[in-house]
């Protein structure tokens, strides 16, 4: 097994935090940016960068989505389904077919 060196990093708002990876993105910064409500509060951030990303801000707008759609996203992963199916449904929506 190998060990990761991990190397500080200080973000554009001042924020030093420590990665492994070529990844950019800050931590804190992401904890900070992440909603109290909504279905975007439920998810990671990958899964909810990737919304953003394809300009998903709603649960109107990701209806008119597939599942396999929504799995193309880069940063979306299958666990995060249980989570929509069940916002879509509490609103009486639900992925296109």
């Amino acid at each position: 097994m190998t060990i990761s060196e991990k190397n500080v990093r200080i973000c554009d708002k001042g924020h030093k935090y420590y990665k492994s990876s070529d990844c950019p993105t800050c931590p804190i910064c992401e904890q900070e940016r992440k909603p109290d409500h909504g279905f975007l509060s439920l998810l990671s951030a990958p899964a909810r960068r990737a919304f953003e990303h394809n300009g998903i801000t709603s649960l109107q707008q990701l209806s008119t989505y597939s599942e396999k759609e929504i799995l193309r996203f880069h940063g979306m992963g299958p666990a995060s389904l249980p989570k929509l199916r069940t916002a879509l449904q509490e609103n009486g929506l639900s992925f296109k077919n």
